[in-house]
């Protein structure tokens, strides 16, 4: 019941008082940020989960746990934050990666802006930084070629991880070593080792290792400097990715659906104190009994909890690295997670279901970059599956888990990432400083409310940083969190502001006991969250007053922090997009994104004019990329065209092409309808059932696709022969 957590609170309280002030904290402490990616509040098993994290758990035992602490609810948005200390509208990053035409929704990280790193390094200490980036573009060639945003042009001196913010775990996009892109097969540097023997690349293992890495050159090279390491696991994010030992775990343990977890999370919790009995129950998402394909779901939870398992595996390496340099009690280490559980529904289509029901692609080169979220194939040549009835786990699946357990990840709360209700923001913060909390406070709760951007506050005050008001000529935002210290020792957080939130219109405000929430286009809704945090009994009808008082404290902060106007982060893409509507390209032509066809949901022609000589393959052009796009190739001899848009792909082959010259016609009309024709002769078909959707980002070129893969082939797949001139033309 919640009148024993605040007793037990209370007493907690009275012991710090008495064994902090003998405890000062120590000056300028190494400092660990871990991260990780798409969780929700249960899944980690010091907060409820059934999930094995005996890392995790050791540090929260033997640490802190705040139990109201929350991030902005989606991936991009709350990086921005954590590392710049400012709400992601501020930073830049009030969406995701492109640039809206509006200052809260540019897409990277501002001038105005400064990061982690860039305040902790004035104050003498080293930065390192492993995983997943994600505050700046990089889903094509171009925008992997700017670094400005990169760690090492912020702050950073080393740096192993992903630009990018999803891919495959076993051969992930953007993989940048430092300040170069590297892959797994060309890097030379990292070769993963377990008992001594050589094993397969997999990227949590891979950030792990470098995190252990970083610390260890550190204590070789910079003794006595203090450090601050920023972790940022890619787990659980899809796709569903695991080793099979991992995997073979929990085999069997989510046979019996749903509702038993649930059920089991929330008795755990309860007696952990992170639940009160009195909160009304949110109802399930979904129910066992009408799931589609039961082994499928069972699949994916078990690959999702393997996933988790392997990180805190990772942790713990990190945590043994740290206690053999002798600097685990110096350490302020903190665990926090991005979002809360992700429902979005991910490879979960129709597809392709059987390995091997394609034949396979060629081999990618070992300097082949995979750019973009979904691989086309493996690098050993195999089409990368999705759909209900692929089981998930292996490098050629692209699956995501689904509502169903989303809902279970986030028990006890409703909704999931990209909302502001509690199931989207509410995050578990782990904090374990041996020398910097009391011993009479190890071990318990921590219900003061945090967000974000105290993390920074709190490094600051730690560190003894100053965090600057400008730099160069650029004036710097000031920070807006809390420096969490003093609950380390069990007194008030001295925050002056109320907690807020926005992203994709959704919104929120928390003020004491009490939050106002909304949907997008919604009316606002009014919870106390000490009686109701599952957010279930709208309250806004008997507080009129109040919903008014917190409506325009809200208004307030969205007009200072860049959040103004509600759907800025609609917005066109600043990029205009060419008004052409017929193109002709010779041999090599490149067309960035704004001068390419404008495509998106109209039909349009590609007429290709070339000759057939000794090698008769490679693309004859190719425009997009693996989400959207379409392009004109040769393989083994034989024409063809793919057109792709979201899940939906077709792949339409005409005859064998000899050598000599000819003329390739492929039109996709408005109603997705698709025709190739070689020269003259008879049309082959085919059914997208829609016009490609949305404007490709990556450009065009004729002969050769350098860029995110339109089509089952190597990257480049450079075309042999000879291409005489390319003609696309819109329909009227």
């Amino acid at each position: 019941m919640l009148p024993e957590m605040i007793a037990r609170t209370l007493a907690s309280l009275v012991l710090a008082a008495a064994s902090s002030a003998q405890a000062p904290s120590p000056p300028r402490p190494n400092i660990v940020v871990v991260l990780s990616d798409d969780m929700g509040y249960s899944d980690i098993g010091c907060y409820g989960g059934e999930i094995e994290t005996p890392n995790l758990d050791a540090l929260a035992a033997d640490g802190l746990r705040f139990t109201q602490f929350y991030n902005t609810g989606r991936c991009c948005p709350t990086r921005a934050s954590l590392l710049t200390g400012l709400h992601p509208h501020q930073a830049g990053v009030g969406h995701m990666m492109e640039d809206r035409g509006h200052e809260g929704y540019r897409g990277r990280l501002g001038p105005q802006c400064v990061t982690l790193a860039q305040v902790l390094a004035p104050a003498g200490y080293r930065c390192y930084a492993v995983g997943k980036w994600h505050v700046t573009p990089a889903t094509t060639a171009d925008a992997l070629a700017d670094k400005s945003n990169w760690p090492l042009q912020r702050g950073f001196q080393r740096y192993y991880g992903t630009i990018h913010g999803a891919g495959s775990y076993f051969d992930p996009s953007s993989l940048v070593r430092d300040n170069e892109v590297v892959t797994v097969a060309s890097d030379g540097e990292y070769q993963p080792q377990a008992n001594g023997a050589a094993t397969p690349y997999y990227y949590t293992d891979a950030i792990a290792d470098h995190a252990v890495r970083f610390v260890r050159e550190h204590a070789r090279d910079h003794a006595g400097e203090p450090f601050f390491l920023y972790v940022a696991f890619t787990a659980a994010h899809w796709p569903l990715h695991a080793k099979a030992a991992d995997r073979q775990k929990y085999a069997g343990r989510y046979d019996g659906g749903y509702e038993p977890v649930r059920a089991a999370r929330r008795a755990k919790m309860q007696q952990l104190g992170l639940l009160d009995e009195g909160w009304p129950q949110v109802p399930p998402a979904e129910r066992w009994g009408d799931v589609r394909d039961p082994a499928f779901e069972r699949r994916c939870m078990e690959v999702y909890a393997a996933q988790i398992d392997c990180m805190d595996q990772g942790v713990g390496r990190l945590v043994t690295e740290l206690k053999a340099r002798g600097c685990f009690d110096d350490t302020l280490f903190f665990y926090l997670q991005d979002n809360g559980a992700c429902a979005e529904a991910t490879g979960r289509g129709d597809g392709a279901k059987a390995r091997g029901e394609r034949p396979s692609l060629p081999p990618m080169a070992a300097s082949d970059t995979q750019i973009g979220s979904r691989p086309k194939q493996t690098r050993d040549g195999w089409p990368v599956r999705s759909g209900y009835g692929v089981m998930p786990g292996d490098a050629d699946t692209y699956v995501a888990y689904g509502r169903g357990w989303a809902n279970v990840s986030n028990t006890p709360f409703r909704e999931y990432k990209h909302w502001v209700h509690e199931g989207g923001i509410a995050t578990p913060l782990v904090v374990h400083w041996p020398n910097g909390v009391p011993a009479a406070r190890r071990g318990t709760l921590e219900a003061q409310p945090g967000q974000l951007v105290d993390v920074m506050a709190t490094c600051v005050d730690v560190a003894g940083a100053t965090y600057p008001e400008q730099i160069g000529d650029v004036a710097i935002t000031p920070m807006e969190g809390a420096s969490l210290q003093p609950a380390f020792a069990g007194r008030s957080i001295a925050r002056t502001r109320p907690l807020v939130w926005e992203h994709e219109g959704n919104r929120a405000v928390r003020d004491g006991a009490w939050k106002l929430v909304a949907k997008e286009g919604r009316p606002w809704e009014l919870y106390d969250v000490v009686r109701d945090r599952g957010e279930m009994h709208d309250v806004a009808a008997e507080h009129r007053d109040r919903v008014q008082a917190m409506a325009a404290t809200w208004q307030a902060w969205a007009e200072r922090a860049n959040v103004l106007p509600l759907g800025a982060w609609r917005g066109r893409v600043r990029q205009e997009l060419s008004k052409e509507t017929r193109f002709e390209l010779g041999a090599g032509a490149v067309l960035a994104r704004g001068e390419a066809p404008p495509i998106a949901g109209r039909g349009f022609s590609v007429t290709v004019r070339f000759t057939v000589q000794d090698e008769r393959d490679g693309v004859l052009m190719a425009h997009g990329g693996s989400a959207h796009g379409y392009a004109l190739f040769l393989r083994e001899g034989v024409l063809h065209f793919v057109a792709r848009t979201g899940t939906r792909m077709v792949d339409v082959g005409d005859r064998i092409v000899g050598r000599g010259a000819h003329t390739a016609r492929a039109h996709l009309d408005a109603t997705g309808r698709v025709s190739l024709v070689l020269d003259g002769g008879d049309a082959a078909r085919a059914d997208l059932t829609t016009p490609i959707t949305t404007m490709p980002t990556d450009g065009l070129q004729v002969g050769r696709d350098a860029g995110g893969l339109v089509g089952p082939y190597a990257r480049d797949n450079a075309f042999g022969g000879k291409i005489e001139r390319v003609y696309v033309d819109i329909d009227p």
